[in-house]
C-alpha cells in the first residue's frame, strides 16, 4: 500500500502545514516580529518536522522542496495573519482544533513514512513525534522561548503524539496498517490533544518533586 500517494492524504498534509504555520505566524505577531520574522516562523512551523524526518531517513531532496504547495502554504499563512492577524487570534480556539488534527495526521504519516524507509518500528514512533513536534519547538527557539513540548504548564502536546506513532507502529508489527487503521490512529492522538485542551491535561512532573524554587509559568 502507497499511503502517501492518496490525493486525500496530500490535502489533509497541507491542512496541517497551514495550522502549523499559523501557530508560528501568530507568535512571531506577539514577539514583535517584522513580515520576514512571520514567514519564517511560519515556514520552520509547518515544515520543520517534517524536514528533519525526511533528512534523518534519507528521503532527499525533502517533499518541502520537490512540491511547490509545501513552500508556499506557510507563505499563504503568513499573509493571511500579516493582514488579519486580530481575526485570527479570535478564532484561536479552531485553530487550535485544526492544529490537534494536524498532530494527529503527522505522527500517524511520519510513523509510516519512516517505517517505508526501512527504520525499526521504535524508530519509526520517534521520528513520527518528531514530524509533528518538530516544528513547533524549532518555533519556540527561534522565537527565545522554553519549547512548549518541554513546559509542564502547557497542556499535553507530546503524550498525544507519542500515542498516534505507537499505535502506528503497533498496527505495522500486527500488518494492520490499513487506511482505516491508520485514520484510527491520527483520531486517537486528535482526540486526547483536544481532552487535553478541554480538562487541562498535563504531563507528570518528578515523583515526590520538592523543590523550593518557585513555578515558573
Amino acid at each position: 500500500m502507497d499511503f502517501f500517494s492518496s490525493p486525500l492524504l496530500h490535502t489533509l498534509d497541507l491542512v496541517g502545514i497551514f495550522v502549523f504555520a499559523l501557530s508560528g505566524a501568530l507568535l512571531a505577531v506577539r514577539r514583535n516580529f517584522d513580515v520576514f520574522g512571520l514567514a519564517v516562523l511560519a515556514l520552520v512551523t509547518g515544515l520543520g518536522g517534517g524536514l528533519f524526518r525526511d533528512v534523518v531517513i534519507g528521503a532527499v531532496p525533502p517533499a518541502a522542496f520537490t512540491d511547490l504547495g509545501y513552500f508556499l502554504t506557510p507563505l499563504v499563512a503568513t499573509v493571511l495573519v500579516f493582514f488579519l492577524h486580530p481575526v485570527v487570534e479570535r478564532i484561536n480556539k479552531a485553530v487550535l482544533v485544526f492544529d490537534a488534527a494536524g498532530l494527529g495526521l503527522f505522527c500517524v504519516a511520519g510513523t509510516l513514512k519512516a517505517h517505508q524507509y526501512g527504520l525499526s518500528l521504535t524508530a519509526s514512533a520517534v521520528l513520527g513525534l518528531a514530524t509533528a513536534a518538530g516544528g513547533g519547538v524549532l518555533r519556540d527557539v527561534l522565537a527565545n522561548e522554553v519549547p512548549s513540548l518541554l513546559r509542564w504548564d502547557r497542556e499535553m502536546y507530546a503524550v498525544p503524539a507519542v500515542v498516534g506513532a505507537s499505535a502506528t507502529a503497533l498496527l505495522i508489527h500486527w500488518d494492520r496498517a490499513t487506511p482505516v487503521a491508520m485514520t484510527s490512529a491520527a483520531v486517537l492522538a486528535f482526540v486526547l490533544r483536544l481532552l487535553a485542551l478541554r480538562y487541562n491535561w498535563r504531563a507528570p512532573r518528578a515523583w515526590n518533586r520538592r523543590s523550593a524554587t518557585l513555578d515558573e509559568s
